[in-house]
């Protein structure tokens, strides 16, 4: 959860070392094919369009072409993304959010499906990999079998179209009900065909939720490779509210190396808009001297 507790905002994915980007409009729309051997996402997120070319030089500016998670909020068309998404292409790969973890829960399987296909018919050309669950496993979704569902019946969507899909997971080990940690929920209601096709597997983590704990990544993400045998893994959303600590976790997030074939990075700081736009901003210097060292 991105929220002081729970105030929200949306979530950005996918750079790597290739010369043309996956889903360059330029190139029509076959299905991307990235290298794992060679791929690397720096991920920053985007909860509101609002100042796009503010936004969009703060991208072109950064050492590393990003991805940019763009969150999708509830009730709006997707026509109305659009025009900023062209923009957002021109410098950045894009992850679309479908629907943020906070709003799940106001969308019936069947509206979500009504959701999911409005927006891969209106979007996918500029859309690189299609996000078709975000912190699925949180307690605030709902029950767990309407949250399989829409997820499930956006997958199928998304692959009906030949689109990479991702799945964000909220690590929550010991801060969350039992049933909702992270690991026992995909193994008790995430289906096998779902976990075997899945192109991204990606993990939300706030420490300001639990307690300022940092994990085992190396053991976490060792995990979830047993249980996705197939995907790309990375870190799919992380932040803090705390001004103090936001350029250590912004290095210590960004530099992440782990021992683990799959792992993709990702990152997708939470509050890029609100901290690094514009450019001039000093964090966005920290992230660029960042990724700069990588």
């Amino acid at each position: 959860m991105k929220w002081p507790l729970l105030t929200l905002g949306l979530a950005g994915m996918l750079a790597c070392t290739r010369t043309h980007p996956p889903g360059d409009s330029s190139a029509g729309p076959e299905l991307p094919a990235p290298d794992p051997g060679l791929e690397r996402i720096y991920g920053v997120t985007v909860d509101s369009v609002d100042d796009l070319e503010a936004i969009t030089e703060s991208l072109r500016r950064l050492n590393h072409r990003p991805t940019t998670r763009v969150v999708f909020d509830e009730y709006v068309p997707a026509s109305e993304y659009l025009e900023s998404l062209e923009s957002i292409h021109r410098v950045s790969w894009i992850m679309g959010e479908l629907l943020d973890s906070s709003n799940v829960s106001l969308y019936s399987p069947a509206q979500y499906r009504a959701r999911v296909t409005e927006y891969l018919d209106a979007l996918s050309p500029h859309v690189d990999i299609w996000e078709i669950g975000n912190e699925v496993n949180g307690e605030w979704l709902g029950e767990p079998e309407a949250v399989v569902a829409k997820i499930e019946d956006a997958f199928h969507q998304a692959k009906q179209r030949q689109r990479l899909t991702a799945l964000t997971l909220y690590y929550n080990e010991g801060c969350a009900p039992a049933d909702n940690e992270m690991f026992t929920w995909v193994e008790k209601y995430l289906p096998a065909s779902m976990r075997d096709e899945l192109d991204y597997v990606l993990v939300s983590y706030y420490e300001d939720d639990c307690d300022g704990r940092q994990p085992d990544w190396q053991g976490v993400f060792h995990h979830l490779a047993t249980l996705f045998p197939k995907a790309r893994l990375g870190m799919g959303e992380c932040g803090t509210t705390d001004s103090r600590k936001k350029a250590e976790y912004i290095r210590r997030y960004y530099g992440m190396k782990l021992d683990e074939p799959r792992f993709v990075g990702g990152f997708f700081w939470w509050y890029f808009k609100q901290d690094m736009v514009p450019y001039t901003r000093p964090l966005w210097q920290v992230l660029n001297e960042t990724l700069s060292a990588q």
